[in-house]
């Protein structure tokens, strides 16, 4: 049993690739598996359930709120309980008060139905969205033009995730368990755009701006309007103090505080994340 792997759903994401990675480190076996590399999965096709999940013990399950439909997401992970899954880590989002946020409730629910051994990960913003993500290019341009107002964000280091994502894996005492999972202190984005500016050299400002403006931007780079709206919705819950709220589910999981924000900037300039 110990040498069945673990399914790693979305294993080239923020997250994925850093437990899989973890899991490598630790000769634990993994199959990684997305709808381009690796072992092919789709929730959309059904058809790639099973063999993803031949011979697996446990799954890191990484829905996209946005792209995905709640029923699929049910209907796999009963399927991964039939396939002999027992355990279930799920990447969920956190909403006001540290509560599921409403577009995770359902998978939540999904998880908690199928398998015994669930342990789900309500994640705040992750620091990487400015390094790797959708707010890099407003940081390079020098303007994080949002609007977020003076709203803050306890921004978590994916690091931090992809480490209790792996301890719940395989480890014990994690069964049941929502791990609340953001950094130790709530900064707004003009404190982000300062501490870029001052570890990188790249300097950069926040601006706040209204939800038409940021819409009409989004829209003109390309973003379908699901996602325009998503992503507004979103800054505008930042605005009203959704993210303020600092939790202990790092400590909880893994006996150690959460890296710090700053620690996440200094490591990402060092590897050249803001270069111009």
């Amino acid at each position: 049993m110990s040498q069945a792997p673990i399914l790693v759903l979305g294993g080239r994401g923020k997250t994925g690739r850093r437990v899989v990675a973890r899991l490598r480190d630790l000769e634990i076996p993994v199959r990684v598996a997305s709808r381009t590399t690796g072992t092919l999965f789709d929730y959309g096709a059904p058809e790639t359930w099973g063999p993803a999940l031949d011979g697996v013990r446990a799954v890191y399950l990484v829905p996209m709120a946005e792209f995905v439909d709640p029923a699929a997401v049910t209907a796999f992970a009963h399927r991964a309980a039939e396939a002999g899954v027992r355990r279930i880590v799920l990447l969920s989002a956190r909403g006001e008060d540290g509560r599921a946020h409403p577009e995770q409730e359902a998978f939540e629910k999904s998880v908690r139905d199928a398998v015994p051994e669930w342990t789900i990960l309500r994640a705040a913003w992750f620091a990487q969205n400015f390094s790797e993500d959708f707010l890099l290019e407003p940081i390079m341009s020098g303007e994080l033009a949002l609007p977020a107002g003076e709203g803050r964000e306890a921004f978590v280091d994916v690091a931090d995730i992809a480490d209790v994502a792996v301890a719940a894996l395989t480890g014990d005492g994690h069964a049941g368990q929502t791990y609340e999972l953001t950094g130790p202190e709530a900064l707004s984005f003009g404190d982000v755009a300062a501490t870029v500016s001052r570890v990188s050299g790249h300097r950069a400002r926040y601006v706040p701006v209204s939800r038409e403006t940021y819409a009409a931007a989004l829209a003109g780079q390309g973003y379908p309007e699901g996602t325009v709206e998503a992503v507004a919705d979103l800054m505008e819950e930042l605005a009203r103090g959704a993210g303020e709220r600092v939790a202990d589910g790092v400590y909880r999981a893994l006996g150690r505080a959460p890296r710090s924000f700053g620690d996440f900037a200094e490591e990402a300039a060092a590897a050249g994340a803001w270069r111009s």
